[in-house]
């Protein structure tokens, strides 16, 4: 989700530098560092087309970036600047590579190739593994600084896949409307098989616990794999994941943005009232015009080409920022009014909250870009519509929005949610490994004190 625009202020070019993903990315150094290392045999990825490893004195972001492991554009703008990285090296074994697939989005190493992954194995070992997905278009390196880290150096194994395609073009991909997105659960449920089988080889054990977790996308994935495949994850948490349902999804609710945003920005106040009525969280006025700029408008035009290719008809994606009343315009956009196969597209790949082993979910109330009133408030009620209640636990984080950099720009009244994530994982390890139910339901306040550190859950 991340688009071409016109940068009003240097802020919001920043901003977006970093957040961008639109310029390839430069290929990964993989030569081994001096460290004594395991024939490559021992380490073969069931499934894998081509593979490369290093054994690296340093799994951890710090030592990634020096050795040339991780792409930092990957995963630059998901975590306030303010976020310390970790100060203890973790050595151990990467593995980059990819899974056959017919697609080449993705760039990382020079492969130009899809279905790319990373798997992490710390040298010293916890018998357990992490699965992840990408975010937004994002690729496999994505997860680095807010994920593996916290993973590998908790002795974590850890698994991470690009999703099968990834970048502004991901539509392309697929045979059918809504077959790019259904690549994404086939690539999770293929790396964590064979990801499981590497870690079990190299360790000479069977993996004891395997958890599954995401941001965005990532948390969809999650939210998915453990209603599809409870029997392969032992629990997950799911981190503002995206609400696909042929009811309520991306689609319901952004052209509003897209038609009265720019009648609000004129002092338009009844566009503001529009605004919040189609989901928007009242008092999130002041990040509307980045949204505008960055998010809603790309997102609109690319998830709705992948499900809706015929809307505009020979265009592909729409025309970013038009004004309602050009022809195939995303802005006059009317989801309810589509012919039925758009909807079953959208159905092919739905969630249903039937959640088959533990899952913690947080969102926060100032997320602009999947409003919690859109998503999770309604994936919380279908899960206990579902009967799976009891499974679940539902944490409102006060001040979070959709990426923690945010923050930096609106410390008075952002607050970063990686504090509570991590946080969250330690819950779901008790909850799971030794049955100490984590707190139930609840909002968690704003943090005085420590916003970038602490969590008061």
């Amino acid at each position: 989700m991340f688009p071409q625009f016109r940068c009003k202020t240097l802020f919001i070019c920043l901003i977006i530098l970093c957040l961008t993903l639109l310029s390839p990315a430069p290929g990964l150094s993989v030569t081994a560092a001096d460290r004594s290392c395991p024939q490559p045999a021992s380490l073969r990825v069931p499934g894998a087309e081509h593979q490369k490893h290093a054994c690296l004195d340093d799994l951890t972001t710090p030592g990634l970036l020096r050795s040339g492991h991780t792409v930092q554009a990957d995963w630059a703008g998901l975590h306030s600047v303010q976020t310390p990285p970790p100060t203890r090296p973790v050595p151990g074994i990467q593995i980059d590579g990819y899974f056959p697939d017919t697609s080449r989005f993705n760039t990382n190493h020079g492969w130009n190739h899809d279905a790319q992954f990373v798997i992490r194995l710390p040298e010293q070992w916890n018998g357990k593994l992490i699965i992840t997905g990408a975010p937004g278009n994002r690729r496999q390196y994505a997860l680095d600084f807010i994920i593996s880290d916290w993973a590998v150096s908790r002795g974590y194994a850890f698994a991470a896949t690009d999703k099968g395609n990834s970048g502004t073009s991901f539509y392309q991909d697929g045979n059918e409307p809504g077959g790019a997105v259904g690549e994404w659960h086939q690539r999770v449920t293929e790396l964590t098989k064979a990801a499981q089988a590497t870690v079990g080889r190299h360790y000479g054990e069977q993996v004891k616990y395997t958890y599954i977790t995401g941001i965005s996308n990532g948390g969809y994935l999650t939210r998915y794999a453990l209603e599809n495949h409870p029997e392969l994850y032992d629990g997950g948490v799911d981190w503002e994941g995206t609400l696909f349902t042929p009811e309520h999804n991306l689609l319901t609710y952004l052209p509003a943005a897209l038609k009265h945003y720019p009648a609000y920005k004129q002092g338009d106040a009844r566009a503001a009232g529009a605004m919040i009525r189609a989901g928007f969280q009242p008092g999130s006025q002041f990040l509307w015009d980045y949204h505008y700029l960055v998010y809603w408008d790309l997102t609109q035009r690319i998830y709705r080409e992948a499900f809706d290719p015929g809307y505009d008809g020979d265009l592909e994606a729409g025309i970013p920022f038009c004004p309602s009343g050009t022809p195939g315009c995303d802005t006059d956009y009317d989801y309810h009014s589509r012919p039925p196969q758009v909807k079953e597209a959208i159905r092919k790949v739905s969630l249903d909250g039937n959640i088959g082993k533990p899952m913690i979910t947080l969102h926060g109330t100032m997320d602009t870009l999947l409003p919690i009133r859109t998503d999770s408030d309604l994936y919380s009620r279908m899960i206990r519509q579902a009967g799976r209640g009891k499974n679940h636990r539902y944490y409102v984080v006060e001040g979070g929005t959709h990426t923690d950099s945010l923050y930096d720009a609106h410390p008075d009244k952002l607050r970063p949610i990686l504090p509570c994530y991590w946080k969250s994982l330690d819950r779901l390890e008790d909850w799971v490994e030794k049955g100490k139910k984590p707190p139930q339901n609840r909002h968690i306040p704003m943090e005085k004190e420590k916003p970038v550190t602490g969590c008061s859950m």
